[in-house]
């Protein structure tokens, strides 16, 4: 398998983390792929919208966004390999609305980011960012009271939030985790528990 992705995604390190934990990294061969035109032509081919991660199967199928990669995954390794999504029942709609919110956390980061280092100040929509800073915030301060549990190793929900914080911190100079005692604690249990956070940490 191929998995097409950039060092600094935290939808790619998703994946990346999902294999690790799932004890089949060595399955998946990791390529850089170029997301900006006209360089993107062989990404486009695998997904039409242009978009990382994309894990393209042996059998030449291509699989994407990261939520479905994960889903996938989630289907391979040993048959003692931790679940990373409930199968059935209310734990599995926890995990994937956690899941959502993690992401949801990771996008509004992700355009906040953006928007600054790709316009001028006087082109930059201060409402605008205010909005997409405020569901970051929203989003932190729920999981400061109500971090994702786990029994044994990290599930899908953790491992998007722990991609979702580590992005921040990459991108937002850790101002995340100010007033936010109980989340930094939660990422440093996560890192304890799951060394590949640590082997996949995005270049500063």
């Amino acid at each position: 398998m191929k998995l097409l992705t950039s060092p600094t995604t935290p939808f790619g390190r998703k994946v990346r983390l999902a294999a690790a934990i799932k004890g089949i990294e060595n399955q998946i061969a990791v390529e850089k792929a170029d997301t900006n035109p006209p360089g993107n032509a062989e990404l486009v081919t695998n997904n039409p919208l242009g978009k990382i991660p994309v894990l393209v199967l042996d059998d030449g199928t291509r699989l994407f966004d990261s939520r479905v990669i994960c889903e996938y995954i989630d289907t391979l390794g040993a048959a003692d390999a931790p679940r990373l999504i409930p199968q059935t029942g209310p734990a599995r709609w926890t995990t994937l609305t956690q899941a959502a919110l993690a992401d949801g956390i990771a996008e509004a980061g992700i355009l906040v980011f953006y928007e600054t280092l790709l316009r001028q100040p006087n082109e930059r929509s201060t409402t605008w960012v205010a909005r997409q800073q405020a569901k970051v915030d929203a989003g932190l301060d729920h999981f400061e009271m109500a971090p994702p549990n786990w029994d044994g190793a990290p599930d899908y929900a953790g491992i998007a939030l722990a991609c979702a914080l580590g992005h921040l911190d990459l991108r937002h100079e850790k101002r995340w985790r100010q007033g936010r005692p109980r989340l930094v604690n939660w990422l440093q249990q996560f890192e304890n528990a799951v060394p590949a956070y640590d082997t996949t940490r995005p270049p500063a």
